[in-house]
């Protein structure tokens, strides 16, 4: 049985939203540490990382622990009449943040500078599902694949996915933009493209 890219978001993403919030945060804890144990970690200077939303991986203890380390971080703005994401770097999560398109925290943009998303070494990614190919599919707007290939092609794309999120082939089309690396609480899988 084929099933075609919405069924299969749907049926991925029903069971992301069964993780309890213990199992949620524990696995987002796991990703965290992968994340922090990549050797690169130490030349990256600027990274432009989501802010999680409903059940996606937990990121704002990543977030504060990479501003701990003097990590520029960036969050996406989206500009929704424009159809694209502007990278806003923040200080600190609890007071630069506001609810912005569809409730999703982003940047207040009367706060937050932004960055150029020609100095962004890594961007933290989220999505619906992924494979160890690069595969990923997100949650059907392409905000992601437009800023990767359009905007910040010198990135290191990263996508976080608790391992219930991963199968064996996503079926990606042209504009799919792949993954350098996916990361789940039980492995880092570094592809080459």
């Amino acid at each position: 049985m084929n099933e075609d890219r919405q069924d299969l978001r749907k049926r991925i993403l029903g069971a992301r939203d069964g993780l309890t919030g213990n199992d949620r945060h524990e696995k987002s804890t796991m990703i965290m540490h992968n994340f922090l144990s990549l050797p690169e970690m130490h030349q990256w200077s600027t990274l432009f990382m989501y802010v999680n939303f409903r059940s996606e991986v937990e990121t704002l203890e990543l977030i504060k622990n990479c501003l701990n380390r003097r990590i520029r971080v960036a969050v996406p703005l989206v500009d929704a009449s424009a159809v694209c994401m502007i990278p806003l770097l923040i200080k600190d999560p609890e007071k630069d943040l506001v609810p912005g398109y569809y409730n999703i925290p982003e940047p207040d943009p009367g706060k937050s500078p932004r960055v150029e998303p020609g100095e962004i070494d890594a961007a933290v990614i989220p999505g619906s599902v992924f494979d160890i190919h690069g595969g990923r599919l997100g949650y059907g707007g392409g905000y992601y694949d437009r800023f990767l290939l359009n905007d910040a092609p010198q990135a290191k794309r990263i996508g976080f996915a608790f391992e219930l999120q991963v199968i064996e082939k996503v079926p990606v089309e042209p504009h799919d933009q792949p993954l350098d690396i996916l990361i789940t609480e039980k492995r880092i899988v570094n592809i080459s493209r």
